[in-house]
């Protein structure tokens, strides 16, 4: 598979500790669409497959060693939630894709983790790519991944690139019997995992508002070489946000606006809920990337009043030295005055020395002086 991928750095976006590190590889120009490569990292042993099988009287969840176990709770009237966690083990996860009939193109991108978020529907289901962005509590780092979901007439596929745990109020939900999520269809079941990764975005943008402030106070405070680096980072998180919800805004969009079997419109109420989240994080987000713009010219603009100063003084310490060192190298020329009455007669003064450190000393203060008066210093 190597020869077939190009190994590149997406970005390495992170600042005072947060990062989101990717490696995207891409497949070899030319070859056919719908052709499976994991474009990511491995980032488990092995596939998991998870399913959660529910209705408002009964929820069960198991671990499946295969994608056929499923067939009994498929059949049923119940809901079922199968949830893939690992791509990169392709033979596992056709077996998954061929048992649900999914189109080539659907297999493809499910492991090219750079897919833009989107909004895809089929005949007999809909197919939708979102970026999860999630803060790790233990590093405090921002992690990112893709997440594809597949929603058919009684089941919900999703496919994540490991096992973090993006949907566990999903699961607390899914326990409790009075919840809606166990009365209504798998439609709502989809909208609730696309609210859940929406309602992450929040806690992302809160961090970066975080650093966005410390990263201000140090600009006005005190700038120095090292803001420049995390300003640039925190323009990266940023792009990360921006490309994660800018396309998932139209593809929500479409959802609520299509004619969608597979979609009651009581649900669509509740995605035009998430879509007033999205374009409220984008608001957010626009408003972030200007202060992190503004902050840039902050810094350029501290910086150069620094250089400012620094030149000022030293102009002023060569300014008061250009008198001195101008005395100096007359009285450095040493012409006899024994020669010649015009040869410099200080030279046999008893107090020369003294009155010309004396001048000199009197020149600089007076100089100093003037240029406090004047405002110079």
């Amino acid at each position: 598979m190597k020869k077939h991928l190009k190994g590149i750095a997406l970005h390495t976006a992170g600042l005072f500790g947060v990062k989101a590190n990717t490696r995207v590889r891409r497949k070899q120009p030319g070859q056919i669409p719908g052709t499976a490569i994991h474009t990511g990292e491995k980032r488990m042993d092995e596939v998991r497959i998870t399913l959660h099988d529910f209705d408002e009287e009964h929820y069960h969840t198991s671990t499946l060693k295969g994608i056929e176990k499923s067939a009994k709770y498929l059949k049923s009237e119940s809901r079922t939630w199968i949830q893939v966690e690992g791509l990169h083990d392709i033979d596992r996860l056709r077996t998954i894709w061929e048992y649900f009939g999914l189109h080539p193109l659907i297999q493809e991108d499910i492991v090219s983790i750079s897919q833009r978020p989107k909004v895809e529907v089929y005949d007999d289901l809909i197919y939708i790519v979102l970026r999860s962005i999630t803060l790790d509590e233990s590093t405090q780092k921002l992690q990112s991944e893709q997440v594809s979901i597949v929603l058919g007439k009684n089941y919900v596929l999703s496919f994540q690139e490991s096992d973090t745990p993006i949907f566990e109020p999903i699961f607390r939900r899914l326990q409790t019997t009075t919840t809606r999520l166990r009365r209504l269809g798998p439609d709502y079941l989809m909208y609730a995992l696309i609210d859940t990764i929406v309602d992450h975005y929040f806690v992302a943008l809160d961090l970066l508002g975080e650093l966005i402030e410390k990263a201000e106070e140090s600009v006005v405070g005190q700038p120095d070489s090292k803001e420049l680096p995390r300003i640039h980072a925190l323009r990266r998180d940023l792009i990360i946000m921006r490309k994660s919800v800018w396309s998932l805004r139209d593809g929500i969009n479409s959802l609520i606006r299509d004619d969608i079997p597979l979609i009651s419109q009581d649900i669509k109420i509740y995605l035009r809920d998430v879509y007033d989240h999205v374009v409220q994080i984008i608001d957010s987000i626009e408003t972030s990337r200007e202060m992190v713009f503004s902050l840039f010219d902050i810094y350029m603009s501290g910086m150069s009043n620094r250089m400012n100063e620094v030149m000022k003084v030293l102009t002023i310490i060569a300014t008061i030295f250009i008198p001195l060192t101008f005395i100096a190298g007359i009285y450095g020329m040493n012409f006899d005055p024994e020669a010649s009455p015009w040869n410099m007669p200080e030279l046999n003064m008893y107090y020369g020395y003294p009155v010309a450190m004396a001048g000199m000393l009197i020149l600089s203060l007076g100089m100093l002086y003037y240029f406090r008066r004047r405002g110079w210093l």
